[in-house]
């Protein structure tokens, strides 16, 4: 089918956004508590619907029958920030009753005239992804989703029939990328495994290993990352959130020629620094941390990163494990402030995180046993890179009646 032959339809006569419900982080209950319904939030929005980590609500919290989700929904992140805002992922036949939280909306298909599978496709391709945050609207470090504006966009429109054809093609080149994300997952389960076998779970440290706050780990200062600046006549490139927000740092996660408010002097992405998030708006992504895998001289950090410069006594592979374990999640979680529905932390707060240490050698130990992994990790990353950007040709090529 041509370009020529395609028709085009606004979104919203082919699908509806719906709102989710309001609740207090006070008001999460276990799942065992009657009366409950799942609830997913924007950390469950990743590549695929993270199932891991589900919160629990009473159902007294669902005000409309349309707030609870169903199979072939699109659940977006629809407050969040810049980079993340307007990410979208698939839900699929769940567990449990389940609805959504106030920062995350769902993108509901008209079945009589949009197949659901076709309308994910679309709204998750790159083309569309960045056409719709860019019309977030910007409230300090969190930017919404302009919903109405998302209505209007168009989407190309052939017969369900043409549809459900090319959702299964692309459904056929994801089951690839979705191959290559298993993969990673069963590789850091691995690490995971190793870590706890030789020093025990960082939460109850049964093995009684000394504990060490992060100002006593540290070489230097934490530094702060610069300011992108609209007024800004310096030009730099600069990482964005998703290079530490993920399962481990993503170095290609960078906005390049982005105007700053200083030169970026001593300010550049150093394989020494612990680059950790100062601020998000989903509480479990503040505080997160890794080290990049190599320096980058010619690419600085923002100001929604700390840097830590690490001393030689603390090993890389086992900083980051220890660091993102849920011994020190419950530390940031603590001691993060709010404010606009943004989560800070600052770096007196950081520096009185704590964890525990063992001696050097058990850590070389732990990062020679773990190196083998790390680069089978980086074999499979940079095959799933190349598969992203296949499978982001093959989509362009799809809304454009080429396949």
């Amino acid at each position: 089918m041509s370009l020529a032959l395609i028709e085009t339809t606004e979104l919203g006569e082919l699908a509806e956004f719906v709102r989710g419900i309001n609740f207090k982080p006070d008001d999460v209950v276990s799942e065992s508590t009657p009366g409950v319904v799942a609830c997913m939030r924007t950390k469950n929005v990743q590549a695929e619907l993270d199932q891991s980590d589900v919160w629990f609500v009473g159902r007294q919290f669902v005000k409309r029958e349309e707030q609870m989700l169903s199979q072939g929904d699109i659940l977006i992140s629809s407050a969040n920030s810049w980079n993340l805002v307007g990410k979208c992922c698939w839900i699929p036949e769940l567990p449990w009753e389940s609805t959504f939280g106030g920062f995350v909306t769902v993108l509901r298909a008209k079945r009589k005239k949009a197949f659901p599978r076709y309308l994910y496709h679309w709204f998750s391709s790159p083309h569309v992804q960045d056409f719709a945050r860019s019309f977030g609207r910007q409230t300090t470090n969190i930017s919404n989703l302009d919903l109405n504006r998302c209505l209007k966009m168009p989407v190309p429109l052939p017969p369900l029939s043409e549809q459900k054809r090319i959702a299964e093609i692309l459904d056929q080149a994801d089951a690839l990328r979705a191959k290559r994300r298993a993969a990673l997952a069963l590789l850091d389960e691995l690490t995971q495994s190793i870590f706890l076998d030789m020093f025990g779970d960082p939460v109850t440290n049964p093995k009684r290993w000394p504990t060490r706050s992060l100002l006593e780990v540290i070489s230097m200062p934490l530094r702060n990352g610069l300011s992108p600046s609209k007024s800004g006549k310096v030009l730099a490139n600069v990482l964005t959130l998703s290079a530490i927000t993920g399962s481990g740092f993503n170095p290609t996660a960078v906005k390049e020629s982005t105007f700053i408010s200083t030169p970026p002097i001593g300010q550049s992405v150093n394989v020494s620094d612990f680059l950790i998030c100062r601020g998000n708006g989903n509480l479990d992504l503040v505080g997160r941390g890794f080290f990049p895998r190599s320096s980058m001289p010619d690419t600085t950090f923002p100001d929604t990163m700390i840097a830590a410069r690490i001393e030689s006594g603390i090993k890389r592979p086992f900083l980051e494990l220890v660091w993102n374990s849920r011994a020190v999640r419950t530390q940031i979680e603590a001691s993060a402030r709010t404010t606009n529905g943004t989560y800070k932390v600052n770096q007196t707060m950081l520096e009185a995180v704590a964890f525990f240490c063992p001696p050097i050698d058990s850590q070389r130990q732990f990062a020679n046993r773990t190196t083998a992994i790390e680069n089978l990790k980086l074999s499979q990353q940079a095959s799933l890179n190349e598969l992203d950007q296949l499978f982001a040709s093959l989509q362009h090529r799809a809304f454009r009646g080429e396949l």
